[in-house]
């Protein structure tokens, strides 16, 4: 009986600190310099032609965006989508004309 005592103590301890560090990594708002960060990576791997290293950068780039808010914050995401949408497409001028967009209005933040 104290074994499962020591268990089910542990266990829950453990899915506390899990959560709360799971909370905490949500609550951070990335920085419109590590999205830019990002797009330039995939860009340069889009140049290269080695689509799927972009898209992992551009994923990242987009997990990090959907914590920045507002009108600014939104046409920039925006853009970024439709750059990688056009990457997925293999459309090379196309992803870099929105993703060099996107660039500009995550620098304007």
């Amino acid at each position: 009986m104290k074994t499962f005592k020591k268990s089910a103590l542990i266990l829950f301890m453990a899915l506390t600190l899990g959560l709360a560090s799971f909370v905490a990594q949500a609550a951070e708002q990335a920085s419109p310099g590590e999205i830019i960060s990002h797009i330039e990576k995939a860009l340069i791997e889009i140049k290269n032609s080695d689509f799927s290293a972009a898209q992992v950068q551009l994923k990242s780039a987009r997990f990090a965006s959907d914590t920045l808010s507002g009108d600014a914050a939104k046409r920039a995401h925006a853009a970024l989508i439709q750059g990688q949408i056009q990457a997925k497409k293999g459309d090379i001028n196309k992803a870099t004309d929105e993703l060099n967009q996107a660039i500009v209005l995550f620098k304007s933040l």
